[in-house]
């Protein structure tokens, strides 16, 4: 692999790009400006050829731990990298993505079904069933000490959301929900009648299917 110092100017990443375009650059040339410099003893190109090779194993856990684990990726590397990845994927999903039904919601959250870990995420929609924002309120067992309604609606307050969905995975790959689950699920359904937010379903997905609380009429709105 050549060492950046040995190429041209004008075909270093950055004068590439500056010149032709981010899309004429490889994914390993996008990765080298994303990064900016190497260590000594280790050019960008090899930390970047590093970085890479952990995308293409398992681009979906691509997180700050993993990426700190590489020579030559620092917390302050790691965090441009996620950061990146974070926004291009926020204005990837919301640009006119209609939410009509479980179908929908499975698509884009596909990527829960192969977590080692409980991932409990929301999703926000306008009037419309339009996408406003997709979250990933957090990560772990699921239990009424972690799951704080109020942080959830605030930031749905703050989207002028008419309507939430809630996603959770289930790595067993059991999907009937728990007592836990349901009993979140009812407080979750109060606080959006209370803050005037209609929660339209709450879904538990695994590698071997999913369940809907609103299919299963769970969500008990009206009492």
């Amino acid at each position: 692999m050549k060492k950046i110092k040995s190429i041209p100017n004008f075909d270093r990443p950055r004068e590439k790009m500056e010149k032709k375009g981010a899309k004429a650059l490889s994914d390993l040339e996008l990765l080298a400006v994303l990064l900016g410099s190497g260590i000594k003893g280790k050019d960008v190109f090899e930390v970047a050829r590093d970085i890479l090779k952990l995308a293409k194993e398992d681009f979906n856990n691509l997180n700050l731990d993993n990426l700190k684990n590489i020579e030559g990726v620092g917390l302050a590397k790691a965090c441009q990298i996620v950061a990146a990845i974070e926004f291009s994927k926020r204005f990837l999903i919301k640009e006119g993505l209609k939410i009509k039904n479980v179908d929908d919601v499975l698509r884009i959250t596909e990527e829960l079904k192969d977590k080692k870990q409980e991932y409990f995420l929301s999703l926000t929609l306008d009037g419309a069933s339009n996408l406003i924002q997709k979250r990933t309120v957090f990560i772990g067992t699921l239990n009424h000490s972690i799951v704080h309604p109020r942080e959830i609606f605030a930031d749905a307050i703050t989207d002028r959301a008419a309507g939430i969905i809630f996603v959770h995975n289930h790595p067993s790959g059991d999907v009937e929900p728990s007592k836990e689950d349901i009993e979140i699920t009812k407080r979750l359904v109060e606080v959006g009648k209370i803050v005037g937010i209609e929660v339209i379903d709450h879904i538990i997905i695994s590698k071997n299917g999913y369940y809907s609380f609103q299919a299963e009429e769970m969500l008990k709105k009206d009492e």
